[in-house]
This record gives structure tokens, C-alpha cells and sequence, in this order.
């Protein structure tokens, strides 16, 4: 049979976890594969980027959709299992679940909500025939740097705070900042002042300094305006010019507006800022795969833009 699409997978995938246990994501991949019977040769097609099987590929997105809609959850890592709201919704006997139905859940619009001007769950088959080709792949590459985004989030939020400490002095060095690896890691966390958790060199000769404060909180909290107070009267008492504030949560809004308004330069980086930050400068992720878009070489022909 042909290889069913990700939304077809997802009401299957979810009822392989009613048994309550940790589901490994390869196990489920291979009991799925054989519930379809899908032959080994079609399990082995891979995606046109030759770096993973089309249905390993599909069963992910599937996961991926149930999770952000909290049908289920991941306890470690690759490894899931159903959660009471996901089991629920298997008792409403459902002879499907797709993008359509998982609507109804408030998680999943956020999830699906890529930018304020573009709702990703508007985009029907009609509307993505509208497209040009780039305006598609554009928006798919949005919903894959979002679920990216979110994971490596998580993955933030459960580590250590040496390895937060780690983790930001990498992305500072990889901006630019703090000369090399060796010299920051040195510089970073040995200040030992309240209010500031390290220091770091704006360029490599050192000719002006950054103060650093960092924050591993959890999702739902915020950094108010007196976190904000405390740290740029540390950085008074240094007589610094500038300092970053970084955190895995948010910044209120009373903590935006005094950055704002005082002479003293601080730059605040939120969770979605950092997760941002780290996928471009390519911290704590990996390339799968790549793709240019190229476009004909009229000065090769010898042909004006006029002539084409």
C-alpha cells in the first residue's frame, strides 16, 4: 500500500500509547510500519534529501502535531507517551485525527500560529496552490524553525545550570564575543557580584567589557522590572556601559520599558530570542539538510534582463 500521510498516522500513533507506557519513537515507527504493511522496500524510501526515510519522517510530524496539541507528551528523550487529554479524546471513538481537528485545542493554534500576519492553520490546500513556490517553502520552513525553536526550549529548561552557563558562553563566542572559547569560559561566572553572573570581552583585544546576567526559569514565569533594577545597579557599581540579561522565559512589560528608558545599555533576550539565536549561530543544533534556490545566469548567455 502507498505510504500514508503524517495527519492518517496520527490517530494510529496515538492509540499505540493508550497502554499508558514510554513509547520509544523507533518502536512505534517499526509497529506502525507493520500495521500498515508497508514492505521493506517502501519503509526505505528516503526523502528527496536522501537523509531520512519518508516514513520515519511522517510518524515525527505526526508526533510532533499530537504533542503541540497535548494529546501527548515526551518524558525523556526520544520517547513519548499518551496524556490524560489524549486519552480522552481516543474515547471519543474517532475514525480520524488531523490538523482540522486538533484546532480545537488552544496549545496547537499557538503552536500554529507562526507569525501575527500568518495563521499557519489558514493555509489550505487552496491557498497553498496560490503560493509561488518560494512563498511555500518559506512558510514550511517556518513551521519546522518553530518546532525546532520550541524543542530546543526544552531542552534548555532541562539542563543544569553549569550547562546553561556553558550554553550561553558558546552563543556569546559564536556572535563574536569574548575572543575564544578558552577566554570566555574564564571570564564567564567568576565575578562571583550580586546581580551579575559574569563577565565576557566585546571583542577579542578586550577593549570594552559586557557584564551578563542569566536566568534558567520556568515557562509561565517572567523577569519583572526589579530583576531588571538589580542588575543595572550591578552593573552601576562596575561602571559598565552595557550588559545582556538573558533568560529562557519572558520579560514583563514594566522590564521592556525601564530597559528602555535608562542610559545605561542592557539588552534583554528572552526564551524565544535565545532559541533563535542559538539555531543561527548553530549552537546545541545540527544540519540535516540544506537547499538553494537558484536562478538562471542570464550574463552566462550572454543575455540582457531586457532580452529575456
Amino acid at each position: 500500500m502507498p505510504i500514508p500521510d503524517f495527519q492518517s498516522i496520527m490517530l494510529p500513533l496515538l492509540q499505540l500509547a493508550i497502554d499508558g507506557d514510554d513509547h520509544y519513537i523507533h518502536d512505534a515507527v517499526n509497529k506502525l510500519a507493520d500495521s500498515y504493511s508497508l514492505t521493506d522496500e517502501e519503509k526505505s524510501i528516503l526523502l528527496p534529501s536522501g537523509q531520512q526515510p519518508v516514513f520515519y519522517n511522517r510518524v515525527g510530524w505526526a508526533r510532533t502535531y499530537l504533542k503541540k496539541a497535548g494529546l501527548i507528551e515526551d518524558p525523556r528523550r526520544g520517547y513519548f507517551h499518551i496524556t490524560e487529554r489524549g486519552k480522552a479524546v481516543l474515547k471519543e471513538n474517532l475514525d480520524r485525527i488531523d490538523m482540522q481537528y486538533l484546532r480545537k485545542f488552544p496549545e496547537y493554534m499557538e503552536f500554529r500560529q507562526i507569525t501575527k500576519d500568518t495563521d499557519q492553520s489558514k493555509l489550505t490546500e487552496q491557498v497553498l496552490e496560490n503560493m509561488t513556490p518560494e512563498e511555500a517553502l518559506e512558510n514550511a520552513y517556518q513551521r519546522i524553525h518553530k518546532d525546532l525553536s520550541d524543542e530546543l526550549l526544552e531542552y534548555v529548561l532541562s539542563s543544569s545550570a553549569g550547562f546553561f552557563e556553558k550554553l550561553v558562553v558558546e552563543l556569546l563566542v559564536k556572535m563574536g564575543y569574548g575572543g575564544s572559547q578558552r577566554n570566555a569560559a574564564r571570564a564567564v561566572g567568576q565575578s562571583g557580584d550580586e546581580g551579575i553572573d559574569g563577565i565576557i570581552d566585546e571583542d577579542r583585544l578586550g577593549l570594552d567589557t559586557i557584564y551578563i546576567q542569566a536566568k534558567k526559569w520556568k515557562q509561565g514565569m517572567s523577569v519583572g522590572r526589579p530583576e531588571i533594577q538589580k542588575f543595572v545597579g550591578a552593573l552601576q557599581g562596575k561602571r559598565a556601559k552595557r550588559g545582556i540579561f538573558i533568560t529562557t522565559t519572558k520579560f514583563s512589560d514594566d522590564a521592556r520599558e525601564y530597559a528602555r528608558m535608562i542610559d545605561t545599555k542592557v539588552v534583554l533576550i528572552d526564551g524565544p530570542q535565545l532559541t533563535d539565536l542559538m539555531i543561527d549561530c548553530g549552537v546545541g543544533v545540527a544540519t540535516r539538510t540544506s537547499y538553494e534556490i537558484k536562478e538562471l545566469d542570464t550574463d552566462y548567455f550572454g543575455v540582457s534582463p531586457i532580452e529575456e
